[in-house]
């Protein structure tokens, strides 16, 4: 599983850090987080279709809730 934010520093965006690790671990969950919303992120073409997105600030039932989403859309595309 990787989680990782969609902004980060030093010029690799989550999306790029997603692909590299996709191609060391095809099939990898990953879950991206975000402080942008996520219809923000779709208007600046920086969302990915099917990407599983959860936006800040977020409780721990809704992390769990992706995490479980990330893991079963990574078993339905493996």
């Amino acid at each position: 599983m990787l989680f990782t934010d969609v902004v980060m520093p030093g010029g690799m965006s989550g999306w790029e850090l997603a692909d590299q690790a996709r191609r060391v671990r095809p099939g990898l969950p990953v879950l991206f987080t975000s402080g942008y919303a996520l219809e923000t992120l779709v208007e600046q073409g920086r969302a990915q279709a099917q990407a599983i997105v959860l936006t800040k600030p977020y409780r721990k039932a809704e992390l769990a809730e992706r995490l479980r989403d990330a893991l079963a859309a990574a078993v339905v595309t493996s």
